[in-house]
């Protein structure tokens, strides 16, 4: 079967596929079925992590792939109790051990923590991208305020993830991600699948005989320095993602204004240990 050829976004230290696939919540049979069927549509960027409790699962669909392990971009992440350099460092062998593969493409702080050692879990993170383990560093769910404080360490920081959708303003994260040469990562893109409905962007999505949520990732996509990671288990869900690539580029101005003056306030994920946003 023909895979269409991903774009990437260069950033300083790592080129990210455009367009990833998220897994929180692919687990067990299932979870794994559904990361095999999106390598064979042509994803090549897989984001998991220690907690999400699936990388044996998304390992062994790496796998049964038969793809060059050089093909795929993986990306794990430190859980916010793992962020001191002992427990950093055991957190990503765990990691790689679980998903058979000998080194990442991309580990990230999963969360800050209040008690979290900023210099040191970044010297932390460094040393993993020295040795080898991590091609690349980044962080997740980093506040402006403290992004800018991660950056004024010197440490080579290649990605800042983050939720980020139609109802989701990033601009002050995306100024400095872009100032400094990062990527930014935009997970639960679709508003955890509360977006797809919306009828601003079924609307718009009418005109291009697209879905609304494709509208909601083709305005990321076309967006500079922007990745974007949709969960998806259903090959037609799969199909429709990609399909987005092809939508971003046909946005007009008109749809452009119309999301634009969506609500850019929404935040779906906010657990009790989430950094103060506002930083």
């Amino acid at each position: 079967m023909t895979v269409r050829a991903m774009p990437v976004v260069t950033a300083a230290h790592a080129a990210i596929p455009k367009l990833g696939l998220g897994t929180w919540q692919l687990r067990g049979a299932e979870g794994q079925a559904a990361v095999e069927g999106a390598l064979s549509l042509g994803y090549r960027h897989l984001d998991t992590a220690e907690m999400y409790g699936n990388e044996r699962e998304v390992g062994a669909a790496v796998a049964a792939s038969g793809l060059d392990r050089q093909e795929l971009f993986l990306v794990s992440k430190a859980w916010h109790d793992h962020l001191s350099p002992d427990a950093m460092r055991a957190a990503c062998e765990a990691s790689l051990r679980r998903l058979g593969t000998p080194y990442l493409d991309l580990y990230l702080i999963h969360w800050p923590s209040p008690e979290m050692d900023l210099g040191a879990s970044l010297d932390a993170l460094a040393g993993l991208r020295e040795e080898g383990m991590a091609r690349a560093i980044g962080v997740a769910n980093f506040p402006a305020g403290l992004l800018r404080a991660a950056l004024d360490t010197g440490v080579p920081l290649a990605c800042v993830q983050v939720e980020y959708h139609v109802n989701l303003r990033q601009d002050r994260l995306l100024d400095l991600a872009r100032a400094g040469d990062l990527a930014l990562a935009a997970y639960s893109p679709l508003g955890k699948g509360g977006l797809v409905d919306d009828p601003v962007l079924v609307a718009i999505g009418a005109r291009h005989d697209a879905s609304g949520a494709q509208v909601a990732l083709a305005w990321l996509l076309r967006q500079e320095r922007v990745v974007a990671i949709p969960k998806a288990s259903r090959p037609e869900i799969q199909r429709a993602n990609l399909a987005a690539l092809d939508l971003a580029p046909r946005l007009t101005e008109r749809d452009l204004a119309e999301i634009n003056g969506l609500p850019r306030d929404r935040r779906f994920v906010d657990p009790d240990f989430a950094p103060d946003w506002n930083d």
